[in-house]
């Protein structure tokens, strides 16, 4: 019955509220009407043979009808009947004060102006208000009986969860989950640190307690799965939370990190907790304004976009409406799997899409001279350390003799500023692939003597969920049923995750200057063991930890910065500035001798080491 009632209030929705509106006028004025001048209505006492007393019933309906009249008319301009907004929110009870004003200033107009008032001037005024009280009622009272679902309702294929933050993020989330059809979630209540949330209550729930009762409240609720509904919690908050969660057994998920939410919080937004959220997650502040200046309205080339730096790069970059982005890369699947992740098609036929070799200096002019790209983004790189150990003369070729091939394209087609994405490996390297990097960087800052552009790189660590990330390895190796195999004991690594890292790359896109290389603020270092126990925890499976020993080229301890860099940070505070010495053309040239792997190391070192403070000069490329 109470279904069948809803369906036909909702069906007949405009005349329903045309109604309620009208009758709260009449009401309204009649009630104001007898407040002003005292009638028997409001006083026992007064004398009903004096007509000053008594209530003028047709000036009450006169002036009730004309403030109904274009009450009505403006609702039905502004369509506050028709469903504008939700029944009894705050945003059609704004609309519906302002419809309210609008026709007691009528009222009170009408009534003012003709030569004998219907009413006491004051009465329309007042008669406003107590309308908006009576017009506004029903409608809240639908929203609390009608709109909201009942909290009880509960499928028995539900799973009851407890919601940790009573913020903006989980009071959204607990609304999607109420209105979702599936009922795959049924909220209980949250928990939430903020004192002054002690006694909130939301659609029906309550704070049960604080984060550090997580176990009991969820005990006493019925819930074992608990939702992380803030966005903004950082790696530390988060990693509490899951410490907590594990002692009490429970499941956990988490809402996405403020900087991967693209959309509103719905029930779609939950997730598994992943590596990720436990290390990697950091507020990340951009300046917006100087991002889009770089970006907006600009031909921008990114190469190796169809990696993980290149790929977040471009889905990025394109939040900026720059005026194209061309996107380059040799692995013609990887622009096919990019291409899908930002249009939800592959168009690989498009223009914009390049299939090309950094190494092929030719292809590289042709492409810059097609394109006519102003800002460039370098990620194209071979970044693997252990395997490069092997293999230096191709990283050479890439990492070095690809970077020159690009540096001389951008110099001939005057761009405006390239931005070489480089790594952490470049400062003090031990091993191929940093002193390959650390050359790259050394040729970007050589072409920073050039009148055109601004030629710099960005220096960071390792990024979570990369390709040949440790933390897939290790997945991988809790996934078999171990053991994991971790270098050393003692070992740590700088880690972000490649949203945020991106995020700052091009942040410092926006603020390098030439010549520098800007190194990202990766937070503490983190000891990898750690990491390897905490994957193991989240499994909760039995699985050892082995420990193998550092292999060639690998550092007990990564550094950021060089022995004769600073950490000086002018302009951002998460974003360093770093000197670099230049390597000339000539120079990055030579270390291509006889294509033998130890004869190319050798030079790789010597180039590299040649870089030092005291050895510094300016060589033109």
């Amino acid at each position: 019955m109470r279904t069948i009632v809803i369906a036909a209030a909702r069906r007949r929705r405009v005349p329903l509220l045309i109604t309620v509106d009208v009758l709260a006028w009449l009401a309204a004025m009649y009630i104001a009407t007898a407040l002003r001048l005292e009638t028997a209505f409001m006083s026992s006492d007064a004398d009903l043979t004096d007509s000053r007393n008594q209530v003028p019933l047709l000036g009450v309906v006169m002036v009730a009808a004309v403030a109904a009249v274009v009450h009505v008319a403006i609702a039905w301009i502004v369509r506050l009947h028709q469903g504008r907004s939700a029944l009894g929110s705050f945003e059609e009870i704004f609309v519906l004060a302002s419809v309210l004003a609008v026709a007691g200033v009528a009222a009170t107009a009408y009534n003012a102006l003709i030569d004998t008032p219907h009413v006491p001037r004051s009465t329309p005024v007042v008669a406003t208000f107590i309308a908006l009280f009576f017009c506004a009622w029903p409608r809240g009272l639908w929203r609390v009986l009608v709109a909201q679902p009942r909290v009880g309702r509960r499928d028995a294929t539900s799973v009851p969860v407890l919601i940790v933050g009573a913020g903006e993020g989980g009071r959204q989330l607990v609304q999607s989950m109420q209105r979702d059809p599936r009922r795959h979630w049924h909220p209980v209540g949250f928990v939430d640190d903020d004192r002054r949330k002690k006694h909130f209550r939301y659609r029906g729930l309550s704070v049960l307690g604080t984060i550090n009762q997580l176990g009991p409240a969820a005990a006493r609720a019925g819930a074992d799965t608990v939702i992380v509904a803030i966005p903004s919690a950082d790696a530390k908050v988060i990693g509490r939370i899951n410490n907590l969660a594990l002692e009490a057994d429970l499941n956990i998920k988490v809402l996405p990190s403020i900087n991967e939410m693209f959309s509103a919080i719905s029930v779609s937004s939950v997730r598994d907790l992943e590596p990720e959220d436990l290390l990697g997650r950091h507020q990340i502040k951009t300046d917006l304004e100087a991002i889009s200046h770089t970006l907006t309205g600009k031909r921008i080339l990114v190469t190796g976009a169809g990696g993980s730096i290149g790929s977040e790069l471009c889905r990025q970059i394109v939040r900026f409406d720059p005026a194209t982005l061309v996107m380059l890369d040799r692995d013609e699947s990887a622009l096919h799997s990019l291409l899908l992740s930002i249009h939800g098609r592959a168009d690989l036929e498009g223009s914009n899409v390049v299939l090309a070799d950094i190494r092929d200096a030719e292809r590289m002019h042709d492409v810059f001279s097609t394109h006519q790209p102003q800002v460039v983004f370098h990620a194209a790189a071979l970044k693997h350390l252990n395997m490069l150990e092997g293999h230096a003369a191709e990283a050479v070729k890439t990492n070095v003799i690809g970077t020159l091939n690009l540096l001389q394209a951008a110099q001939a087609f005057e761009v405006e500023r390239f931005v070489n994405i480089s790594t952490d490996k470049s400062a003090d390297p031990i091993n191929v692939l940093g002193y390959t990097k650390r050359i790259a960087e050394g040729l970007t800052a050589a072409y920073a003597d050039t009148p055109t552009g601004v030629f710099l790189s960005v220096r960071f660590g390792n990024v979570l969920g990369t390709n040949g990330s440790v933390l897939r390895t290790f997945a991988a190796q809790i996934e078999a049923g171990g053991p994991v195999t971790v270098t050393d004991p003692e070992v740590t690594r700088y880690f972000m995750t490649v949203d945020e890292a991106v995020q700052l790359v091009i942040q410092a896109a926006a603020i390098g200057r030439d010549g520098e290389a800007l190194v990202l603020d990766m937070g503490e270092p983190i000891s990898i063991a750690s990491v390897a126990q905490q994957m193991i925890d989240q499994s909760r499976e039995p699985i050892d930890i082995v420990f193998t020993g550092l292999k060639p080229g690998e550092k007990l301890h990564e550094v950021l910065f060089g022995t004769d860099e600073h950490d000086v940070r002018p302009v951002h505070p998460l974003v360093s500035h770093v000197a670099v010495p230049p390597v000339s053309k000539q120079e990055a040239l030579a270390i291509v001798l006889d294509g033998q792997n130890k004869t190319t190391v050798d030079a790789v070192t010597a180039i590299s080491l040649r870089m030092s403070a005291d050895e510094r000069e300016n060589v033109a490329p």
